[in-house]
């Protein structure tokens, strides 16, 4: 699992990697590198890999760089713009095929930026796909709300896993946050540590939960809250998931001595 990439056609953010596996740092390859060559085992070298996959980046004074982690300002605009179009062009023709056309477009349009760019494609074709999956399934029901069904399943997905990963004291923040401080797996062996990272993960599920709590009603209202769910996606995708991954990221610092900020 990765910090939250959901559902990228209901305006949630994906994580770049892209600058994170040319250079390595800011996403734990350093370590994983390190963890490798020191004969660690195996189950380290797999947390550094994960740590690494999950696109989060680090500032040069070590701190959790979030909006790089959330894509920059062009993954939030890939993540933003597919189900904004869609908004617009429902709310202006009433009709759905060309909503959802217009979305599909506006999400190809960034894997040719991309193309043109000569960065990785992963973000931005996952975005087609997202879209794609969703636009599918509006098209299939002929319901323009089901557009922003299969962000319901992402969500709860990720909150199954993350709920697994604290009953296992495996918790996910731990996994993300251990690499950046440089405390790779020592922080299992402080009781402590793995209670604040336990706490740093419930943090991100209650983001996730928000989302549920207050989306699923909407979507239940039929086209009637079709504006109101489209609005609540934008602004509970990657401005809510920044804040979550910060205060994770505050919560979980350890004190004075117990290791690097």
């Amino acid at each position: 699992m990765t910090v939250p990439q959901p559902d990228r056609s209901s305006g949630e953010a994906l994580p770049d990697d892209s600058q994170g596996a040319r250079t390595g740092s800011g996403t734990g390859n350093t370590s994983a590198a390190g963890a490798k060559a020191d004969g660690a085992s195996p189950m380290a070298g797999m947390a550094a890999e994960y740590a690494a996959k999950a696109g989060l980046h680090r500032t040069h004074d070590g701190r959790v760089d979030v909006l790089k982690s959330a894509g920059g300002v062009q993954g939030i605009a890939e993540s933003i713009l597919p189900g904004l179009v869609f908004l617009v062009a429902f709310t202006v023709t009433q009709d759905l095929t060309p909503s959802l056309v217009a979305a599909l477009a506006a999400a190809a349009v960034f894997t040719v930026v991309r193309l043109v760019q000569r960065r990785p494609l992963t973000q931005a074709l996952a975005g087609v796909v997202g879209v794609g999956i969703s636009a599918w399934l509006a098209n299939t029901t002929g319901k323009a709300e089901d557009f922003y069904l299969p962000g319901f399943f992402t969500n709860g997905a990720y909150i199954l896993a993350m709920v697994i990963s604290i009953a296992a004291k495996w918790p996910v923040a731990g996994l993300l946050f251990g690499f950046i401080r440089n405390e790779g797996l020592d922080w299992r062996k402080d009781p402590s540590r793995v209670r604040a990272y336990q706490l740093g993960t419930w943090i991100i599920v209650g983001v996730l939960a928000l989302r549920l709590l207050v989306q699923v009603p909407l979507y239940l209202m039929g086209p009637d809250g079709l504006a109101a769910l489209a609005t609540t996606r934008l602004i509970m995708g990657a401005p809510l998931y920044i804040l979550g991954v910060w205060i994770a990221w505050l919560v979980t610092r350890p004190a004075a001595g117990e290791g690097k900020p």
